[in-house]
């Protein structure tokens, strides 16, 4: 988070433990979500009873949120080609019905 001097203290619970964390005026809410986020991944970890002590899981939710965003960067090139795909259609189908239209207005 930013530590400039717009930035205000907030607090975030993760895991029973309550954090202080600063962030700049206008990005609470993005903290609370992630803060949010990573307490609903970490309670899964715990709940599956395999690890053990909140630093472990940390670290296991951290390594599993990683692997999300970069297997997510990955899907990115598929969205993008399928999007590409989609506008391309999309563009055809719009050209094909202004040519019919002009053909019915001679």
């Amino acid at each position: 988070m930013n530590t400039n001097t717009d930035s205000r203290a907030v607090t975030v619970h993760i895991l029973d433990k309550e954090y202080m964390v600063s962030c700049s005026d206008g990005e609470q809410h993005d903290l609370m979500r992630s803060a949010d986020y990573l307490d609903k991944k970490m309670r899964e970890i715990r709940e599956h009873g395999k690890i053990i002590g909140s630093d472990r899981i940390a670290v296991i939710a951290a390594l599993n949120i990683s692997h999300e965003l970069l297997t997510q960067d990955g899907n990115q090139e598929k969205i993008d080609s399928n999007i590409g795909v989609r506008l391309k259609n999309l563009q055809e189908k719009i050209e094909d019905t202004l040519f019919e239209s002009q053909q019915l207005e001679f």
